[in-house]
């Protein structure tokens, strides 16, 4: 007779889907979600902290958004040609030198105005190429019926993380200035690119012979503007994107500045965010909406509400509740987007070049698979 012992040791530890590459995936998220959303923060006070105004604070974020457009594509592209976990690891590498000089660059005196702008356009660079990468990879380390909830427990797990280095980022920012903040940011993505080195991509086939990364971009941009669900919701996203960046990174702390008292409330407005997030995360590991890309295109447009609170503005608890339900509502979208990419991933056979995400062009069956959530 089995011993309990024996069972104990032989009964896996957790979720049969929660494998090596999940696992290593989730704690190098929540690593880079912990600096991250801290340096956001810290990013901006820096300039207003150098002299600059609610412009210079603009091109800084600016600087950092039209590499990650403009890089992305490529970015897909060698996800597609390039071992995943290298471009990660890269890609941690440049955002890791990125925020160190910026960080010495506070520390020692007052930074130049186009010398922020470089280092976050670096910065925007490392994640236009890390992200299709990344997206992959975690697409490929969970099968199964429980992908839904994998994603949701990941984006629960980053989102949680998120929201401790808002809400910390902030108090550091005014307890000691963003100079340290953004070292701090610096140690986690080292320590990040670390912990993706040890993943394992031998369960990836390997790339079909093909045309060169021009081909494979061409082809790319035919099989997405061939879906029209694919573009719209990507357009759609992309603008929300932008007007929520621009109350971020911009606006947001220039009223946090002039009318809720500084860093501090501010950064706990983006932990309240952040908590949001965790809920409507935690929400999806229990529902399955039947027309999943429907229900998370409708939550997006509660994402203007904290625009519409910074404009007036709101008391600071008001400011919390908004952001809060913007949050939860995001997220729902989040998940339900990617478990309808991975309904199409699990049904597909052939080989398509990446275009917005890696695998996320779809072929023939992938495009009926997915319809079904629509």
């Amino acid at each position: 007779m089995t011993s309990t012992a024996d069972d104990r040791a032989t009964r896996p530890r957790g979720p049969a889907w929660a494998g090596r590459n999940y696992s290593l995936l989730t704690a190098a998220a929540i690593v880079t979600g912990l600096g991250a959303n801290g340096s956001l923060i810290a990013a901006a006070f820096a300039v207003l902290d150098a002299g600059g105004d609610g412009g210079d604070v603009g091109l800084v974020a600016a600087s950092r958004t039209l590499p990650l457009v403009v890089f992305l594509l490529i970015g897909g592209a060698l996800a597609d040609r390039l071992p995943r976990h290298r471009v990660m690891v890269a890609a941690n590498g440049l955002n890791c030198l990125s925020q160190a000089v910026f960080a010495v660059l506070v520390l020692t005196g007052e930074p130049r105005l186009w010398q922020m702008m470089l280092l976050t356009a670096l910065g925007g660079t490392g994640q236009a190429f890390f992200s299709p990468a990344a997206e992959g990879m975690l697409m490929s380390s969970v099968e199964g019926d429980q992908a839904g909830r994998a994603f949701a427990l990941f984006r629960m797990a980053t989102q949680g993380a998120a929201l401790g280095g808002a809400a910390l980022g902030g108090a550091l920012v005014a307890a000691v200035g963003p100079g340290w903040v953004l070292a701090v940011d610096a140690a986690a993505f080292a320590l990040a690119g670390a912990l993706r080195t040890f993943l394992d991509v031998g369960h990836i086939p390997p790339r079909a012979p093909g045309g060169g990364l021009l081909a494979d971009l061409r082809e790319g941009w035919r099989e997405f503007t061939g879906r029209p669900w694919l573009w719209g919701i990507v357009v759609q996203f992309s603008i929300a994107n932008a007007v929520v960046a621009a109350a971020d990174a911009v606006y947001g702390p220039l009223v946090a500045r002039d009318s809720l008292g500084g860093a501090g409330p501010w950064g706990l407005a983006l932990a309240a965010f952040g908590a949001g997030t965790v809920a409507g995360a935690l929400l999806m590991t229990r529902w399955r909406p039947r027309r999943l890309l429907l229900a998370g295109t409708l939550c997006v447009f509660p994402l203007a509400l904290p625009s519409a609170a910074l404009a007036v503005p709101v008391p600071v608890g008001v400011l919390y509740a908004v952001m809060f339900v913007a949050g939860a509502t995001v997220e729902v979208f989040g998940v339900s987007w990617m478990t309808a990419q991975h309904l199409g991933e699990c049904h597909r056979s052939a080989y398509k070049p990446a275009f917005i995400f890696p695998q996320a062009v779809p072929s023939a069956l992938r495009v009926r698979a997915v319809h079904a959530a629509l």
